[in-house]
């Protein structure tokens, strides 16, 4: 990397060569205003607010699209700039309406901002202002074309980084404004990435909007509770109520990308039918509201009394991993059941037991970015891991990384895929041995594989990347937000945590089945959902849940459970990745279920230590390989780390069946997914795959 001498400001400093100016300067702390500028999108040099003088250039010079070279002395606050700057903003303000003290964007916008900075106090332009009525694109998105500054942000990432294209500009001159691809409405991903990224309040968010002001609103940095991918969500919280979702401060894995879900599926935390109270079957078999005290009680009773081999327990992929440790240890040692198991979507422990004996074969989220090439198998990524088909978009506008898809169907990665196979999920190994010459020529790769890769398949596909000579890492996709968590803590019947051998037990779909089962205690699940049912007729079922779903509904006892929005701990996304949750609001009457699992077993007489989230992670880093080693002050302070599980063959006979994804969409999520205004108002809603 060669570097070069640049002079800004009088500062000398030094540059990568060739590097840009407006990126140099930030790095050096100078700021270059810009609006139409955006790091990781193409160059606009649209708005020409980035004006910048370049000692012996005959003009000032664009500092977004000007490359630094050896000796350039570089002036960003000269009087001529700040004059350009000022008769820039007149120009952005000739038609821009002075609704500040209404604007959604008041606080946080960009040209507020810089005309405070500029003083910019007085207009030259006697003309009427050109005004059009606002237009209300879809049940999220809102557009207010007098406010655009035409900076066409919105445009570069609905097309660069969703990979949509879903708008474009219409018209010239003051006429000029930005259109959806359909005319008068969106059809896309609803993701309200072009919101957050317009600089001013020409876009904003039908859930937001005249609600509350940023500096009202606590500002609580989370994880999203739906699919895999870990994105860090920041949670507007004011008056204990969650009103906005994003990350506009770029921290955790995903910087400031989200999909639909974790920018606005937060609404199901204020459902009308959300649980607040336990309720218990009387002897008219009926629900009834009770007690906590009262329902605890009971359980406690028949827990004690019910306890033993013929008990079963069904576990969740969204409670966190502090929450799954503490019931499988809860299981184990005071219930003396070995019946433990959850909904499983994707095969990662064979693929563990497969890597056994090697090291850094599984893949982080950045992999996907940074890896020269990615093969995805058996997935529509752009519906059921958003961030993960985004990271791969990135690395190819970025550094041209070689793509293939072998999937049953249309997927977003064809359009910029070295090659694509369609073939059916079943015969996906096939599809993937089709692409063997073009696979062996590349230098890395990561693979991403679906549910439909599972058992001796997963072996398989390990064999074939070690056939390719080149270094290969692995990704097993799972559904939901912590699947991969319940997994590593152990939630399998024949599996402890970290994958180390148990006692057998029943499976999900087992303890369904088993005409004999005493009880059955779900945490967080919803195992009756589509008309299944439950054998034991007899059994004492207990639910804890936020709302009365299809196993709730069939329960002896209902216990009002907190969401992953109203709890602190940490859960472990689809790469293996560790972040923290933290607490932004709270339900009256619900609890943890760390805090139920810890009622329990002292209404039982069961000792399990100190039921809090930190004791008990710091549990889980003494016992559970993989997790201890983990750097604790990233985590904390908001940041991802990746574990490190067992090195060392899964018992082969103890490997876990009955993989199936729910196959998901970007809309759909479970049964979180009914109880969302939000998602369900979208015009895709429920969506499709592979379209």
């Amino acid at each position: 990397m060669a570097l070069v001498n640049v002079t800004i400001n009088g500062v000398p400093v030094q540059a990568e060569n060739g590097a840009l100016l407006i990126e140099v300067a930030r790095q050096n702390g100078i700021e270059i205003p810009a609006f139409c500028y955006y790091e990781g999108m193409s160059l606009q040099a649209a708005c020409r607010m980035c004006l910048v003088e370049v000692e012996k250039a005959p003009k000032l010079m664009a500092g977004c699209t000007l490359p630094v070279a050896e000796g350039m002395v570089v002036r960003t606050e000269s009087e001529p700039v700040v004059k350009a700057r000022k008769t820039t903003l007149e120009f952005l303000l000739s038609n821009h309406p002075l609704d500040c003290p209404v604007c959604d964007k008041g606080g946080e916008c960009e040209l507020q901002d810089m005309t405070f900075k500029y003083g910019v106090g007085e207009s030259r332009f006697t003309e009427v202002k050109q005004h059009v009525p606002e237009k209300q694109w879809s049940p999220v998105v809102f557009y207010d074309a007098p406010r655009c500054i035409l900076c066409y942000r919105c445009v570069r990432v609905c097309n660069e980084g969703m990979g949509v294209g879903a708008l474009g500009i219409s018209y010239r001159g003051v006429n000029a404004e930005i259109i959806p691809s359909h005319g008068d409405h969106l059809e896309c991903d609803e993701c309200g990435s072009c919101i957050d990224i317009c600089p001013v309040g020409s876009l904003t968010s039908g859930i937001y909007r005249y609600k509350t002001r940023p500096w009202e609103m606590e500002h609580v940095g989370t994880v999203c509770t739906h699919c895999s991918n870990g994105c860090k969500t920041t949670l507007g919280v004011r008056n204990n109520e969650i009103v906005r979702g994003n990350n506009r401060d770029k921290s955790g894995i995903n910087g400031e990308f989200l999909c639909v879900k974790g920018r606005y599926a937060f609404d199901f935390t204020q459902h009308p039918e959300r649980l607040q109270t336990p309720l218990v079957r009387n002897e008219a078999g009926e629900l009834e509201p009770a007690s906590w005290s009262r329902a605890l009680k009971l359980v406690a009773e028949k827990f004690k009394a019910l306890a033993g081999p013929e008990f079963g327990v069904i576990g969740s992929t969204r409670t966190t991993n502090e929450e799954n440790y503490l019931l499988q240890k809860f299981a184990r040692t005071a219930l003396g059941t070995y019946s433990i198991d959850h909904h499983r979507t994707g095969d990662v422990v064979t693929l563990i037991d497969a890597l056994s004996g090697k090291t850094g074969q599984l893949a982080a989220i950045e992999d996907l970015y940074t890896s020269k090439a990615v093969l995805v198998v058996a997935s529509d990524l752009a519906q059921q891991h958003p961030l993960l088909a985004g990271k791969i978009r990135a690395n190819f506008r970025h550094h041209k990384a070689a793509v293939y898809a072998v999937t049953p169907g249309p997927v977003r990665e064809d359009k910029i895929a070295r090659k694509s196979i369609r073939i059916a999920e079943a015969d996906s190994l096939a599809g993937v041995e089709q692409l063997r010459e073009l696979l062996a020529k590349e230098t890395e790769l990561v693979i991403v594989f679906g549910d439909a890769v599972q058992g001796d398949k997963v072996r398989q596909l390990v064999a074939f990347g070690e056939s390719l000579g080149i270094p290969v890492k692995y990704i097993a996709l799972v559904d939901y937000a912590n699947s991969r968590g319940a997994l590593d803590m152990g939630l399998l019947p024949g599996l402890a945590p970290g994958y180390h051998a148990a006692a057998p037990g029943r499976s999900l779909q087992q303890m369904l089945d088993d005409s004999s089962l005493a009880a059955l205690w779900v945490v967080g699940a919803n195992p009756l959902k589509g008309g299944r049912k439950l054998a034991a007729s007899g059994a004492f079922v207990v639910v804890q849940d936020l709302f009365l779903t299809e196993t709730a509904q069939r329960a002896d006892v209902v216990l009002p459970a907190a969401s992953a929005y109203e709890k602190n701990g940490t859960v472990t996304n689809v790469c293996g990745q560790v972040q923290r949750l933290k607490k932004g609001v709270e339900t009256v009457g619900a609890k943890t279920d760390l805090a139920i699992i810890g009622l329990l077993a002292r209404g039982m007489g069961v000792d399990l230590g100190k039921v809090d989230a930190d004791a008990v992670f710091a549990e889980i880093a003494a016992s559970v390989p993989g997790y201890n080693q983990l750097p604790m002050p990233v985590i904390l302070t908001g940041g991802a780390a990746q574990t490190h599980p067992v090195n060392g063959g899964v018992p082969a006979s103890l490997v876990p069946g009955l993989i199936a994804s729910a196959r998901d969409t970007l809309f759909t999520t479970g049964s979180l997914t009914r109880y969302s205004k939000i998602l369900n108002e979208v015009l895709e809603k429920p969506g499709a795959l592979y379209r």
